[in-house]
């Protein structure tokens, strides 16, 4: 990690996110005194699930992955943060420590914004705290995402929702398979990595996708829903 300052005032950021864009100049002066913006090199770890969570991290550019320890040596990862994503925002209303950890899956920087400055501009500007709650509202969804697959899918259905999340409009512009190994995929779809292997062979050879080292590029989007949806 780099703790060297990049840009030290929000208005002269070109990765500042929506949400920022309706706050006021005074208010962007404050938040921009409330935050630190690091660098961190791929897999280094941004904050482990259990630590204390005093700020709310804002990614500036990167590619950011979110999983849950259960227990046993079980890991689920939940998402991934891009570039203009908040990670972390249930501090502000009360979380005292990080419920996940965080990893970066290649070079990325990141914002290290106080959580409290945060919570004062969402009492005093709605549009920005509405703003902040539609993305949460997005995230919400993707957790109940999870929860499904888990409890009602087989293996190759999980597979196929994991594969379909991650090669989703979303990360378009970033060919995220590059950066994930074949564990990384089996976590997202909560499978052994064995599992995963299998299943991908498989569907590699009912020409639903074809491989290339790390990278997946799908072929048969509609078959790969079609798998998902039926569990």
């Amino acid at each position: 990690m780099q703790s060297e300052k990049i840009i030290d005032n929000c208005r002269e950021c070109k990765s500042t996110s929506k949400c920022f864009q309706h706050l006021f100049p005074h208010e962007l002066d404050f938040i921009s005194s409330k935050k630190k913006q690091l660098m961190y090199a791929q897999s280094e770890n941004i904050f482990k699930q259990g630590a204390f969570s005093p700020y709310v991290i804002y990614v500036v550019d990167g590619l950011i992955k979110l999983h849950l320890q259960t227990g046993n040596n079980k890991r689920i990862n939940i998402k991934i943060a891009k570039t203009g994503d908040f990670i972390g925002f249930s501090s502000v209303f009360g979380d005292s420590c990080y419920n996940f950890s965080a990893i970066a899956l290649k070079n990325s920087v990141v914002c290290m914004i106080d959580k409290q400055a945060l919570h004062l501009l969402m009492k005093n500007n709605s549009e920005f705290a509405l703003r902040i709650a539609s993305r949460n509202c997005r995230d919400e969804n993707r957790l109940l995402e999870i929860i499904t697959d888990l409890n009602y899918k087989h293996m190759r259905g999980k597979l196929a929702s994991a594969l379909l999340y991650l090669a989703s409009d979303e990360f378009s512009d970033f060919a995220v398979f590059q950066y994930l190994t074949r564990q990384d995929i089996a976590d997202f779809a909560s499978i052994s990595t064995e599992s995963a292997i299998k299943f991908l062979k498989e569907f590699e050879k009912e020409g639903i996708l074809k491989m290339n080292g790390k990278c997946v590029n799908i072929i048969n989007t509609q078959r790969l829903i079609d798998i998902a949806l039926k569990g």
